[in-house]
């Protein structure tokens, strides 16, 4: 069984301006009325809240100065709370999860932003760790994300795992929930790659990004980082061997509590 030590859930306020500026600010997006799976932040997991599991191992990844849940509902913010978490009321209106970001890093007086999806309990803090590291090594880097190799057959035609392209300098090309790239003949041991909603930003860019008008193959796909792509902005991607289950259906949350009760993932 896999041992791990609970990291505390408490930070410095990243909102009070008399205390020293964090770097590093991890940011949850958590919304209440998800269409397949309504409520899940707030899905019981071996005995805690989903966003808490989300939360503990976020602040687990070196270099995290912060952890921050944005929400719009009441629910969510007193989960958090309960638990010792930090969190953010943000408008009901926005978008995208981006938008609902944004709004938080606008108020922040941080250098990286980081996207954190709530629905990944079991999020990996090394990944965290791995796209943080590239936003710290190139200043001139404006936005980092997270992939992994696609082992699952069945989840290559799955129109809910999104795949990835890259260059040999990591840099996206494309993202899709169609099969990409097509394997024609030998597999050329280029992918598929599997892409974990994972982001790290430029304050600054977040901010812009969360700005520009969205774009046809963002609207077609229903995925806002090629956004991104399309306005012309890089996107580094970082290889992780740890693979995450997104929560989407009731099915994802059932494969999650499995393994949190066989203790094959951390906890």
């Amino acid at each position: 069984m896999l041992l791990f030590v609970v990291h505390p859930v408490g930070f410095a306020d990243p909102f009070d301006r008399t205390l020293p500026p964090p770097q590093i600010v991890a940011v949850i997006p958590s919304r209440y009325d998800a269409t397949r799976l309504p409520g899940k932040p707030l899905a019981d997991l071996a005995g805690r809240p989903m966003i808490e599991h989300v939360y503990r191992r976020t602040a687990a990844a070196r270099g995290v100065d912060a952890v921050v849940v944005a929400t719009d509902d009441e629910r969510i913010a007193a989960a958090v709370k309960g638990f010792g978490g930090i969190v953010m009321m943000t408008g009901s209106a926005h978008r995208t999860g981006t938008d609902r970001i944004a709004e938080v890093a606008a108020k922040l007086p941080c250098e990286i932003v980081l996207n954190v999806q709530g629905d990944e309990p079991l999020i990996e803090p090394e990944t965290i760790e791995a796209v943080i590291a590239p936003l710290i090594a190139d200043p001139m880097l404006e936005m980092s994300t997270a992939c992994v190799a696609l082992l699952d057959r069945s989840d290559y035609a799955n129109p809910d795992v999104v795949k990835v392209v890259k260059d040999r300098a990591g840099r996206a090309l494309y993202f899709s929930r169609s099969p990409i790239p097509h394997v024609r003949g030998r597999d050329s041991g280029s992918g598929p790659f599997k892409h974990l909603g994972l982001y790290g930003y430029r304050r600054t860019f977040l901010l812009k990004f969360a700005a520009l008008p969205q774009t046809p193959l963002e609207q077609v796909e229903s995925l806002e980082q090629l956004r991104a792509l399309e306005h012309g902005y890089r996107i580094h991607t970082v290889e992780t061997k740890y693979d995450s289950i997104g929560v989407d259906t009731p099915e994802d949350l059932e494969r999650v509590r499995r393994q949190l009760l066989a203790g094959t993932v951390r906890t």
